[in-house]
Parts: C-alpha cells; sequence; structure tokens
C-alpha cells in the first residue's frame, strides 16, 4: 500500500490523480490520495482508517454481536467520530452493539420506487463506519440483513471513495459494481470542511477527489 499526500498546492489534475492510481494497480499496489484538508481536519479517521487497512485492528466476530435501531443524535456522533466523510441525513440508522457498546453503524435512504420493474424498491447505503481500533467479521452483512428483513429493497445501492477504496468490501458482499461517477470539486471552509461546488464556479481554495464507485446488491 502507498499513501501519495496530496498538498492543496498542487497541479494535479483528477485524471492525473486516476492513471497514478491504474499504474499502481497494475503492479499489485493499492494507491490511496490523502489530501492536506482530509488530514488537517480529521487525522484520528485517518490514521484509524489507514490502521484498519493494514490489519493492525482488534477483531470482534460479528455473532458475538446484536443489531438494534438508534436514534439520528447517537448514529451523527457515532459517524462525525469514526467515519472520513462525517454525517449525512438518512431514514434509518442502525448500530451492532457488543455487549452495551455500540461498535458500528449504518445507516440507509428511504425506499425509492423505480420505474424500470413494477412494484421494485430500491434503497441506499448511505454511511457505514466501525468504531476506531476495530474490525467485525460479518458486521456489515448483518447490518444489511437485518435492514432488508424489516424493510424488503428489492436492491441495495452504494458508493465507493476511489481516493481510498475500490469496493473490495462490497464486491466481497456480492456487491456489483454498475458505474463509475465522475470526480467532483469542493469548496474548503475555514476548518477545512469539504462542501460541494455545485455551481461550478472558482474558487480560491478548492479540492477535488478521484470520483466515485457505484455498486448495486440484488436481492
Amino acid at each position: 500500500m502507498i499513501i501519495h499526500l496530496v498538498s492543496l498546492n498542487n497541479k494535479f489534475t483528477s485524471q492525473h490523480l486516476i492513471g497514478l492510481q491504474e499504474k499502481y494497480r497494475q503492479e499489485g499496489i493499492k494507491l490511496i490520495h490523502l489530501w492536506e484538508d482530509l488530514w488537517q481536519s480529521k487525522p484520528d479517521q485517518v490514521l484509524a482508517r489507514i490502521k484498519s487497512l493494514l490489519g493492525k485492528n482488534i477483531r470482534i466476530h460479528g455473532r458475538k454481536t446484536k443489531v438494534f435501531k438508534i436514534t439520528k443524535p447517537v448514529a451523527d456522533s457515532f459517524l462525525i467520530e469514526n467515519h472520513l466523510q462525517g454525517s449525512v441525513s438518512s431514514r434509518y440508522k442502525i448500530g451492532l452493539f457488543e455487549k452495551e457498546a455500540l461498535v458500528a453503524v449504518a445507516t440507509f435512504s428511504a425506499l425509492r420506487k423505480m420505474n424500470h420493474t413494477e412494484n421494485y424498491r430500491s434503497a441506499e447505503l448511505i454511511r457505514f463506519a466501525v468504531k476506531a481500533g476495530y474490525s467485525i467479521t460479518g458486521g456489515l452483512s448483518k447490518l444489511i440483513a437485518f435492514f432488508v428483513e424489516i424493510h424488503k429493497p428489492n436492491d441495495l445501492m452504494t458508493y465507493a471513495d476511489r481516493d481510498w477504496s475500490a469496493g473490495e468490501a462490497y464486491i466481497k458482499l456480492g456487491f456489483k459494481q454498475t458505474a463509475i461517477l465522475e470526480p467532483q470539486t469542493y469548496i474548503l471552509d475555514k476548518n477545512l470542511n469539504r462542501q460541494l461546488n455545485k455551481d461550478h464556479k472558482f474558487f480560491a481554495q478548492e479540492v477535488f477527489n478521484t470520483g466515485s464507485l457505484k455498486f448495486i446488491l440484488k436481492f
């Protein structure tokens, strides 16, 4: 694994960074683009993610955990502390507990009717995070199974951030890659938090990503 440190002052384009990842992928090396703003604003989350990728976490078996619905404040607090992209709005919040301790959280969208098939409903896995320093064998599949049993979607979609992932964890669970989303540009506020540049206007302090990979799991 190689961590590419990307300065806020750089001359890269998104295609440069995508090409660099592909070059190393062909050599069997995982390349992560770590932007300066992310390191400055969320160093603990960055180090936790790297530790997890290196297999240095304490491992918990999913069969020793229990699944419960959780409230928005509980989910938001956990995701802000343990997810690189923090928390965003969602309809359903589900937690994985070892004894009394919350060790993982998954959030999902409301079900949406799809026009291509009658009575076909799709949902999105919006966020998944595990407590820093831990990995849970079968944790994500247990959370998904709980959601599917209650809400009965026909499929579940999600996205992987190409800066960090090629979606390996999703592929292991049976997700299929269906699309590649274009890179996006973000404006940085004074606290180095990213806000999507929806108007495509020029700002002095901007960053971009290498896009996302879309995955779908059909039931």
